[in-house]
């Protein structure tokens, strides 16, 4: 069996897109990072956290894919908004400006384990604050990393992308159909 370890509506999307069958089974894990970790360490760690949880959940020949996305600029590490205030904080950061999306990615059963982190560098138009709170008032930006979704509304926000389209979106499908490969998941 092929586990989801997530219930992103988004990351659901992407595999049945690659036609791939699989079931959703959430980790429900800690999802504390250690002090001192880089963006990257980051998301490769909750990547790990949450596979883990669900292979215990499941048999030795369950294939799990757990991932974890987050936005970075400066630095900093920009997850879901907290509220409308967040999300205008986040989104008036990214204004005008590249940032990078992080997705943290970890597939793994009881013998075979694969992990990686795909960077995806994303510009934005210069945004007004009556642009960004039109967004906001959408809804869009509260359940998305870094307050917006290239998938939906937030499209209009960015000028350009240099990487991989889907890794914005939550999951870089390419890359995570080629290494299940690995894993006889076709």
């Amino acid at each position: 069996m092929f586990y989801l370890a997530s219930q992103s509506p988004r990351r659901k999307e992407l595999l049945t897109l690659a036609g791939l069958t699989f079931e959703v089974l959430v980790s429900g894990c800690d999802e504390t990072v250690p002090d001192g970790f880089t963006a990257k360490q980051t998301v490769q760690h909750l990547a790990n956290q949450k596979a883990e949880a669900v292979l215990q959940l499941c048999k030795a020949e369950d294939t799990v894919l757990a991932a974890d996305t987050i936005v970075v600029i400066d630095g900093q590490i920009l997850g879901k908004p907290k509220d409308k205030d967040d999300a205008f904080a986040m989104l008036r950061s990214l204004s005008g400006r590249t940032h990078t999306v992080m997705t943290g990615v970890c597939i793994a059963n009881g013998s075979k384990r694969k992990e990686f982190v795909s960077k995806t560098d994303v510009t934005f138009y210069e945004l007004t604050d009556e642009e960004i709170n039109a967004y906001i008032a959408t809804g869009d930006p509260m359940d998305k990393a870094g307050g917006y979704g290239i998938q939906s509304k937030g499209v209009v926000l960015v000028e350009k992308i240099n990487g991989d389209y889907s890794n914005v979106v939550g999951l870089p499908l390419a890359q995570c159909v080629r290494e299940l490969r690995i894993f006889g998941i076709r």
